[in-house]
């Protein structure tokens, strides 16, 4: 056997040529074998590279994404530490501020009230709401009917939900504000019937709510004075002790302490809650008309036809007199601790402040002149109210109008806001805690006589809506 054949029997290739030539064809073969590879994907055409194109780009994202994390993967534990504490500490910083923001706005908040607060111990709280207050549309007022006489006094509760009111006929009615429903009525009491349900048998002249609104009282011109559980009406008390008609009524704001006075010309003092009296106060010269009081252990009062209000310090059994009417000063109602508003039948209304013995502002006339030329009259001021620590006052008499007047700055001036066309003597006035309404207690009659009639009035309680006038958005809002 030849080397040849052997070595071909052992599969290996012939040494020489042939087996030179057959290695040469083999990577031809290979090569022609990848140029077709290649010819095949340029023969795909535009829509190929197209595709190829594409798939780069998206094949490129992951590659970022991978180099990233790469990064991340090369950071140090150090540099990570250094990294997560910046992080840390910056929303630490954003917290803080954030904090400060909500404290600071806190303390402007706190610091407004204390000051609102502290200005009103001292009767020196002077909002300023006069300005915003709208003239109602005379379609806009509600008149409740329910007396048979004239209304005398009128009280609101202090959540402004509903309104008491007594008139001429001996009853009291408690009306529903949001309704006008009537609520509950306390009938006349007949003289010296017994067994009939407890109530008044003469004019009711005043009457009076607690500041929490659970205690009512009433005094009427038989010299008694009728306590009331304000939310059933159910009779409670009677105080005794007066020798003239009850005039006047008012509690100690936050307390059961109440204040009465009379046409006997004296102011006493009362404990509701323990059902007892406390004292009497002595220096009118004439039969009190109206009495009022707040929160310090003191009350004003108007004192008719002696020409004087005075101030009366219960603690120190002392008195301060202020002169300034020329008439019988039948109404009054403190506007705050050291201001407040009377008003009398010479046609004046006048602003005092308790550090001044005479008006700080003195408006003669306040609703015009009635009679025969020559022969004219000024219309008798019969009520007066205040918007509590605000500078609204309004002012009634039967001149067909209810008068909404702004205290100037300093309580120094009255000026006209408005008119509010009523019909009739407007015995009493009260504005809501709130200052959304108005109610006026109106009559055919003056509630302290019978000096002449207006037939065309109508005995009612008139609830008149208050709007105001949306305020101007502040600079830079």
């Amino acid at each position: 056997m030849s080397a040849t054949a052997a070595a071909r029997k052992r599969g290996k290739p012939a040494s020489g040529a042939g087996a030179g030539a057959g290695a040469g064809a083999g990577k031809r073969r290979r090569k022609a074998d990848s140029a077709g590879d290649r010819g095949k994907s340029k023969g795909g055409g535009k829509m190929n590279e197209e595709i190829s194109s594409d798939s780069e780009s998206e094949s490129l994202a992951p590659r970022r994404t991978e180099e990233e994390e790469e990064e991340e993967l090369e950071e140090t534990a150090q540099e990570k530490k250094l990294r997560l504490a910046k992080l840390y500490l910056e929303q630490l910083k954003q917290q803080e501020e954030e904090k400060a923001e909500a404290r600071e706005f806190e303390e402007d908040q706190v610091a407004g009230r204390l000051k609102e607060d502290v200005l009103e111990q001292r009767g020196r709280l002077q909002k300023s709401v006069a300005k915003e207050i709208q003239a109602p549309a005379p379609t806009d007022i509600r008149m409740l009917r329910g007396h048979q006489l004239s209304i005398t006094c009128l009280v609101i509760t202090p959540d402004d939900s509903a309104i008491f009111s007594a008139a001429k006929d001996c009853t009291i009615i408690k009306w529903s504000v949001e309704s006008g429903r009537k609520l509950h009525v306390i009938p006349r009491a007949k003289k010296g019937a017994e067994g009939q349900p407890p109530g008044h048998s003469s004019h009711i002249l005043c009457m009076a709510i607690s500041s929490d609104g659970k205690y009512l009282a009433s005094g009427d011109r038989s010299k008694l004075i009728l306590i009331w559980e304000a939310q059933s009406c159910r009779h409670l008390y009677t105080f005794t002790g007066h020798r003239d008609a009850v005039s006047g009524l008012a509690f100690r704001r936050g307390t059961y302490q109440l204040y009465s006075t009379s046409h006997d010309r004296s102011v006493k003092v009362w404990n509701v809650a323990e059902n007892s009296y406390v004292e009497t106060l002595f220096g009118h010269q004439d039969a009190v008309a109206a009495l009022d009081a707040l929160s310090r252990e003191c009350c004003v009062t108007a004192g008719g036809r002696d020409g004087t209000v005075r101030v009366w310090k219960i603690p120190e059994e002392s008195q301060l007199v202020f002169y300034g009417h020329q008439g019988s000063i039948d109404s009054i109602q403190l506007i705050n601790e050291e201001h407040m508003v009377s008003g009398a039948d010479d046609g004046s209304v006048a602003l005092w402040g308790l550090s001044k013995k005479r008006p700080l502002a003195l408006q003669r006339e306040a609703h015009g002149l009635r009679g025969e030329p020559g022969l004219e009259q000024p219309f008798w001021v019969s009520s007066v109210a205040a918007l509590l620590n605000t500078d609204l006052v309004a002012t009634g008499s039967h001149s067909s109008s209810v008068r909404l007047w702004q205290c100037g700055e300093g309580f120094r001036r009255l000026d006209l806001l408005c008119d509010i066309p009523l019909v009739g003597f407007i015995n009493s006035l009260k504005f809501s805690s709130t200052g959304d309404f108005l109610v006026a207690g109106v009559g055919q009659e003056h509630r302290l006589g019978r000096w002449w009639r207006i037939k065309e009035a109508r005995n009612s309680v008139c609830i008149v809506p208050l709007r105001r006038a949306p305020r101007p958005p502040a600079a830079g809002s």
